[in-house]
């Protein structure tokens, strides 16, 4: 039997777009868009992606990532993350922020009709070759290097605000209480405690200081899917991909989102590559000392939502199911591991992390690390 979440995070889930169905658009159709509006002719491969639709466009010697709105997301919203984009590209250049290819008339997007009746938008960025982080096991001093530059981008985004910033995101952290409706969801009874736990202390750590939190517009998914690397180049990170999930939240959740990723992937030490990541982002933006006890708590929810959400799914696509089930079954085991390490614990480490990590070995962390392939 189908479960259906509690109204409020079906609202969410629905105002984020991940309600909508997914139907084909015809190649042909979306070329002559393409050609159309932005000159640009060559061959179009789909790409997966969580919503709307993704492409690769081969034109010449040239690359680009077209991405097509989903049907039901209001154009505001999609013009909120291309917006994002384009001031920190003029206020922000040298942060490697993936570029917008401007239309024909030099527009950021078009909306377009793609013969099923629904206005969408179309918007083309230059294409990014490289290695993901997602992709490598990142050292202490490569990690520290991923921390300071969302540090700096949180500092370039301080300024930007846009109409719909402050908007209903299923994936902004302030939301997890209302993500209770999917406890039932996972079949192991261990797995359900584990979030249960992790429920209550975001109830009595987090909840309490979400009015008094610093607030601007975060990047929302700056995760190893997100980040494109270079091992031989000093700078470590050569662009930051996806402002989908662009929200005005608390900044100490974009930090924590990353976090997520992070903990848990080796046994003997499941916050090492936080602690490091941590001290490289607050070589460029200090963390509050009253709200730093909230990031590991704030992690661990954004945890708990990356294996939650993909039962969720499952259920929505069969098809997908095993693959999405094998990756929750991870997040299970890294959550259950970074929570046997006392949260005080935790929170000493982070507030001791200046130096002790940042001048750490620089070779590969212990353990082989386990993490999916996609980070929400």
């Amino acid at each position: 039997m189908n479960k259906i979440p509690d109204a409020i995070l079906q609202r969410l889930l629905e105002e984020s777009s991940l309600l909508s169905s997914s139907e084909s658009i015809d190649p042909l159709l979306l070329n002559n868009m393409l050609e159309k509006h932005y000159g640009l002719t060559g061959q179009i491969e789909r790409l997966g992606s969580e919503k709307g639709h993704t492409f690769r466009l081969k034109a010449d010697a040239r690359q680009y990532l077209v991405k097509v709105s989903p049907s039901d997301e209001p154009e505001l919203v999609t013009a909120l993350q291309i917006a994002a984009m384009r001031y920190l590209d003029d206020a922000a250049h040298a942060l490697p922020v993936q570029r917008i290819k401007p239309t024909l008339d030099r527009r950021d997007s078009v909306p377009v009709d793609l013969g099923d009746g629904t206005c969408r938008t179309l918007s083309v960025f230059c294409f990014v070759e490289g290695l993901l982080w997602e992709q490598m096991d990142a050292n202490v001093e490569q990690l520290t290097k991923v921390g300071d530059m969302l540090g700096r981008l949180n500092i370039a985004l301080r300024s930007f605000g846009h109409p719909v910033a402050a908007r209903s995101l299923v994936y902004d952290i302030r939301h997890f209480p209302h993500w209770a409706g999917l406890v039932d969801y996972p079949p192991d009874p261990n797995h359900r405690l584990l979030a249960q736990r992790v429920f209550k202390l975001f109830e009595e750590v987090v909840l309490p200081r979400l009015p008094s939190l610093e607030m601007q517009v975060i990047h929302g998914d700056y995760a190893p899917n997100n980040v494109v690397v270079d091992p031989h180049n000093d700078v470590f990170v050569t662009a930051i991909l996806d402002f989908g999930d662009t929200v005005h939240s608390a900044v100490i959740f974009d930090p924590a989102n990353t976090v997520a990723h992070l903990i848990g992937r080796t046994q003997d030490h499941p916050w090492q590559d936080a602690f490091a990541f941590v001290a490289g982002y607050e070589q460029s933006r200090p963390i509050n000392g009253s709200e730093l006890p909230l990031l590991p708590v704030a992690a661990l929810a954004r945890l708990t939502m990356l294996a939650l959400i993909r039962y969720w799914k499952a259920e929505r696509a069969p098809d997908q199911s095993e693959e999405l089930i094998a990756s929750a079954e991870i997040y299970w085991t890294n959550l259950e591991r970074a929570m046997a390490v006392p949260l005080d614990d935790v929170i000493g480490r982070f507030r001791d992390r200046a130096g002790e990590y940042v001048g750490a070995a620089t070779g590969n962390g212990c353990g082989s690390r386990e993490h999916p392939r996609d980070s929400t």
